[in-house]
């Protein structure tokens, strides 16, 4: 068994994305996660691989502090454990697929409207907020960025679901964070449009921007995807780099099932045997 990265760090370094010590996350009665030690390096691309109910979602609401340990665990971002939220989402970008039913809703938002809006943390732009010709300018930068210029001025109901997660990567990178976590973004993508979005995650990557992905989908692994942490049943079953652990031995331990693994170029691709 692989068991990289995984030992104790007693002073986390600012540059670590994720420091995690002895979190343990309780539902009723039942542990459901259970990490005694994890860390996510910056710059370090990876992917936290398992099956529904592995603790991955769980997981997810730890970093973006929809949910704390138990007493004495730690969960450390950028080698900080207290965060304002809105501070810690300058930093971290966040895109899932269930985050697009937000701005699906009525009253019908621009997408401009929606990337600039980011920066206030809301739903649309207010009275209220004062937002500057800079933030504009930047928005429309983000947009361009993930080629979806020619978007602007419609609204995001209006959209594909393609085309919408797009525009929620433009939303996320308007801050230039230093990190997007990307929770299944490819959920309900059809396969032309899951192809052109991953493409577009790539650019991302080799921007410079360290992608932490959130999946139970082989096949979304980037190439600039270098380390896979598999959670199975709330802890880590394995953690090392993707050659390693993206095997049929591996995947099948991982998931219950007898799977073969496929090498196509750069990616991988999984078969459940029969």
């Amino acid at each position: 068994m692989a068991a990289t990265h995984t030992s104790p760090r007693i002073a986390p370094a600012a540059d670590d994305l994720l420091s995690l010590a002895n979190a343990r996350v309780m539902a009723d009665d039942t542990c459901i996660l259970d990490l005694p030690a994890l860390t996510l390096h910056g710059g370090e691309n990876t992917a936290i691989l398992g099956a529904n109910g592995s603790g991955k979602s769980t997981l997810v609401k730890l970093i973006t502090r929809q949910i704390y340990p138990l007493y004495g665990g730690t969960v450390r971002i950028f080698g900080q454990d207290n965060w304002n939220v809105f501070d810690l989402r300058k930093l971290l970008g966040i895109v899932s697929s269930t985050m697009q039913l937000d701005f699906d809703a009525e009253p019908p938002l621009e997408v401009l409207d929606c990337v600039v809006s980011g920066f206030f943390a809301s739903r649309g732009l207010w009275a209220h907020q004062d937002y500057t010709q800079e933030m504009v300018d930047v928005s429309r930068a983000a947009i361009e960025e993930v080629g979806a210029t020619h978007l602007i001025g419609r609204s995001i109901a209006s959209l594909s679901t393609g085309e919408a997660r797009r525009i929620l990567i433009a939303r996320a990178l308007a801050h230039r964070p230093r990190a997007l976590l990307l929770d299944e973004p490819c959920a309900g993508l059809d396969p032309a449009a899951r192809h052109h979005f991953l493409d577009m995650l790539r650019a991302v990557a080799r921007g410079g921007t360290t992608l932490l992905l959130i999946t139970h989908h082989i096949e979304e692994i980037l190439p600039e995807i270098s380390r896979i942490v598999m959670l199975r049943e709330g802890r880590v079953e394995q953690d090392g780099d993707k050659e390693t652990l993206l095997t049929g031995d591996a995947l099948t331990r991982l998931f219950g099932l007898p799977i073969e693994v496929t090498p196509r170029g750069e990616w991988f691709h999984a078969d459940i045997v029969d």
